[in-house]
């Protein structure tokens, strides 16, 4: 037997099981997403792209899109960057580096689910620890300054997009920190001592010099990770906005979108339209990052 014949024979059983849990999923939703297909219906018609039509030109699935673009926009750098600069804080500590780690992961140790209750009741608008930490600042400033009215977070179509991005940062950054801890650790410490000799004195410089470019490879994978962990949120609009995706729509994302297409409404056929969009986005935009960081890297 060949060593080739032998190497497709031990790879078979993982290439099988590609197949049958990540291929046929796919080639199944595409094939839907061309059809008015519905769970218990007798059968189904070929609609072509009427469908994406649907997506395309409806007010709805237009938001849809904003919505989901805003959040991604929003929570990839913002998550990045804390988590970088948690990171550089961090290892710049002597003492209490353990405890801090283990601050800012335990957000992502935590079910999301039972945390976004917990953001759920902080942001009533009367009993909600934030509201009332509000009316007490507002107390001791001079009349005018605060608004009559405490926001209502949760209710209102300008802060419900912008307080998902908030849990979104707040679950996420920690990730990321444990990933540039880790990719901190690899920076060699004679890099820095070489920059110093060539005149980087500063702590900026010895950054953009050294620990960035250094990063680079590490960079590229949080980017990719974070992003596809933005595009599959679903838990805290659950939670916080379902049914209807929040105040006019404006937390209708895609996952959530595709959920409530799917199974609560039994339309498998947009469903699986959305799907399908939802995978070209998330594999187009990955692909592009990954070329771009790794031509830099």
């Amino acid at each position: 037997m060949t060593q080739g014949r032998i190497a497709f024979l031990l790879g078979a059983p993982a290439l099988a099981l590609m197949l049958v849990i990540l291929i046929l999923p796919i080639l199944a939703a595409v094939v839907l997403s061309f059809t008015d297909y519905s769970l218990g219906a007798a059968g189904l018609t070929w609609v072509g792209l009427e469908n994406y039509a649907r997506i395309f030109g409806s007010s709805t699935y237009e938001k849809m899109l904003v919505a989901t673009a805003t959040y991604v926009a929003a929570v990839v750098p913002a998550s990045i960057g804390l988590g970088l600069g948690a990171a550089l804080l961090i290892q710049s500590l002597s003492r209490g580096a353990a405890f801090y780690k283990s601050v800012y992961f335990l957000p992502v140790m935590a079910t999301l689910l039972a945390m976004t209750i917990v953001w759920q009741m902080m942001l009533h608008p009367t009993i909600g620890v934030v509201n009332r930490s509000l009316l007490a600042v507002c107390g001791v400033l001079p009349e005018g300054v605060c608004p009559d009215q405490m926001p209502l977070w949760l209710g209102d179509r300008n802060y419900a997009i912008w307080v998902t991005c908030f849990i979104g940062v707040w679950q996420g950054f920690g990730f990321n920190m444990v990933l540039y801890l880790a990719g901190l650790s690899g920076v060699s410490r004679e890099l820095y001592g070489a920059a110093e000799m060539d005149g980087a004195r500063s702590g900026w410089e010895r950054f953009r010099l050294v620990t960035w470019p250094a990063l680079r490879p590490t960079t590229t994978f949080v980017l990719i990770t974070t992003f596809i962990r933005a595009f599959q949120t679903f838990d805290t609009v659950e939670v916080l906005f379902s049914p209807g995706g929040g105040p006019s729509k404006s937390v209708y994302l895609m996952m959530f979108a595709i959920y409530e297409k799917g199974i609560v409404q039994n339309l498998v056929g947009i469903g699986a339209a959305i799907t399908v969009l939802f995978l070209i986005s998330v594999m187009a935009l990955t692909l592009l990052q990954r070329r771009l960081t790794e031509r830099r890297a």
